[in-house]
Parts: C-alpha cells; sequence; structure tokens
C-alpha cells in the first residue's frame, strides 16, 4: 500500500521534491513522476497542522506525502501520521535508543507506541481492524537522520533497531561535522559518504540524501548506493516549459 516502500525493497532509486504547503501546487506536483513529496516542518515556520490540507492533495497520486518533523517526540510524529505523513523523517538521531524511540513512536501496538484515532493516511479498507494496523505499520516509510560525528561512532547500533528503512544523511549539517563546511566533493566528505554506504549495506537499509547538493550529478550518488533523495522540481519545471514553449510556432 506504498509504493515508496516496494521502490525501496526492489532497489529501484526513488526520487522525491520538497512538499509545499500550498495544495493545489502539492496536487500537480504529486501527479508529475516524483515518487514522494518531503513536507519540512523542521527549518520551516509551517506546522504540521497547515500541511493537512496539502498532503490530502497527494491522495490517490502518485508521489507519497513524507514529513520531516522538527524533534523525536512522539506527539509531533503522532501528529504527521494522523495528518496522512506515509513516511516520517527525524533529524538529529545520533544513537540507537533514539532511532528505537522513532520507530516505536511510528508503530501500533504490539510493535510500538504509536496511539491509535481511527484509521489514518490512505492504507486501503480492512475487514478487521487489525489488518488496517499492521498495514499501517509495515507500509510506513521510517528514516531517521545521521547528521553528526556522534552518530557516525553510532552507526551500526543505529542500523540494528528493526524497522528502519533509510538512513537519511543531512547533507550541510554532515560536511559542517566533519569540518568540510559544503565540501561536498572533498575527500573528507566522500569517505564519509562511502562509511555510510557500506554501514547500510550491511544491514540491509537504504541510505539516502535528504537533498542533492547543488551542482552535483545525483548518479554521483546513486552509484555509491544511495538510491532516496530529493530534488529541486523549479528547474525541471522551468526547462520543460522552455522546451514546450519552443516547440510552438510564435
Amino acid at each position: 500500500m506504498n509504493a515508496v516502500k516496494d521502490l525501496l525493497k526492489s532497489g529501484q532509486t526513488v526520487i522525491g521534491t520538497g512538499g509545499p504547503p500550498d495544495p493545489t501546487l502539492a496536487g500537480i506536483l504529486a501527479d508529475s513522476g516524483f515518487d514522494f513529496l518531503l513536507f519540512d516542518t523542521q527549518h520551516s515556520p509551517i506546522e504540521i497542522h497547515q500541511l493537512i490540507p496539502a498532503i490530502h492533495a497527494t491522495n490517490g497520486k502518485k508521489a507519497a506525502p513524507i514529513v520531516r518533523v522538527s524533534d523525536n517526540r512522539p506527539d509531533l510524529i503522532c501528529f504527521a501520521m494522523d495528518a496522512g505523513a506515509r513516511g516520517i523523517v527525524v533529524p538529529m538521531v545520533n544513537t540507537k535508543e533514539e532511532a528505537e524511540a522513532m520507530v516505536r513512536s511510528c508503530r501500533y501496538y504490539p510493535k510500538g507506541d504509536r496511539s491509535n484515532s481511527g484509521p489514518r493516511g490512505e492504507w486501503g479498507e480492512y475487514k478487521e481492524y487489525r489488518d488496517y494496523l499492521d498495514m499501517a505499520n509495515d507500509g510506513m516509510v521510517i528514516a531517521p537522520m545521521i547528521e553528526t560525528k556522534r552518530a557516525i561512532d553510532n552507526i551500526d547500533e543505529i542500523l540494528s533497531v528493526d524497522g528502519i528503512d533509510v538512513l537519511l544523511i543531512g547533507p550541510t549539517d554532515l560536511s559542517i561535522e566533519l569540518e568540510v563546511p559544503m565540501q561536498f566533493e572533498s575527500d573528507t566528505y566522500v569517505a564519509g559518504l562511502d562509511k555510510i554506504a557500506a554501514a547500510c549495506k550491511n544491514h540491509g537499509v537504504v541510505p539516502g540524501m535528504y537533498f542533492i547538493p547543488p551542482g552535483m550529478d545525483p548518479n554521483f550518488f546513486v552509484e555509491k548506493g544511495y538510491k532516496f533523495f530529493t530534488q529541486q522540481w523549479a528547474p525541471w519545471a522551468t526547462e520543460g516549459i522552455e522546451k514546450a514553449l519552443s516547440g510552438v510556432n510564435r
């Protein structure tokens, strides 16, 4: 019931873009070919309740709504899932215990501690309520963010937590922690990427990038195993519009 999860399991590259708070634009982008829309409430003045119309505008469309909450708190995670998120991103997950807390907040009993307020999100119709609970548990994309030296030191413990689908790098924060701020092509930064990708491979978790750094080829990351990331939609939209206009005699 979650195409993103199916793509991840099949080893395909999953590409999303930033989810806009405007429901009309969100609906257009959700049908444009992207696999997911990533709605941000961390580095944004937008709160989760303000995103509900935009998240609902993705219903029945190709792109799944994924929400980055601002902190690893059960209430924020619950709000996002109740709003219809089909994936949760939590920033600055540095330890196994923090990863375990995140996963449990994303899942109903017996796999977690999520409070139930009735069916939420597009998980289909089920005769038995337990079937809905199990589908929501298994279908949710769970993506803790690794952004610090501490997290890298604890990477194997973090990845040992059952339920993690994607280990998502915060490119800028990681570069700062590695003491090469914004130097995304430096040997130090690339070595960090390789270490994270190798650990993910050992644990059967997909490594991802919150965004592809400006000017860099997405395939550079795909070849390293990073098969979950966002790209800015505006340049592609501009290119498509310009191409379409150029084909009209004026």
